[in-house]
């Protein structure tokens, strides 16, 4: 898939550096990919406003927040009319324990990555919420053992 963005060896790696930390300062940011400070933050705005850098966000630690269960639902639809998908999709931003929602293809028509404080609490909201739903034909879950890889969400090579 060709690359919808023209960036350079110095976009990329100012796009791995904040993906990496993007709490750093602009000075440090730019003696790290070799530039002076003025042009650094303007690569850096240039690629916020062209929607490439979407956002900056803290990385929480679920378990010493007391969020101890990670879990993932794949749901099917009865319907799968765009009104029926845009609908649903509408429906998972207003549940708190589902942190991220994909439309997927093949069996199931979504994928929800949840969290919740305990096995109580997710299994509440799957009977509850999420089976109960207009149009939800089928939901299976999956509990999570342990992560073992958390990366950006963008593979970039050195």
């Amino acid at each position: 898939m060709p690359i919808r963005a023209e960036l350079d060896a110095i976009d990329w790696k100012i796009l791995r550096e904040l993906q990496d930390d993007g709490r750093m300062t602009n000075v440090e940011l730019s003696r790290r990919v070799g530039i002076s400070a003025p042009p650094c933050l303007r690569r850096v705005r240039r690629l916020e406003e062209a929607g490439i850098i979407r956002g900056y966000r803290a990385l929480l630690n679920g378990p010493s927040l007391g969020m101890d269960v990670v879990a993932f639902c794949l749901v099917g639809l009865k319907h799968q009319s765009d009104s029926d998908l845009k609908a649903f999709a509408e429906k998972t931003r207003g549940w708190p324990i589902v942190r991220d929602a994909w439309m997927v293809s093949g069996e199931s028509d979504f994928m929800l990555h949840c969290v919740a404080s305990d096995l109580a609490t997710f299994q509440t909201f799957v009977i509850e919420e999420l089976t109960s739903s207009p149009n939800v034909d089928t939901v299976r879950t999956a509990l999570t053992i342990r992560q073992v890889k958390d990366e950006g969400m963008v593979a970039i090579s050195s």
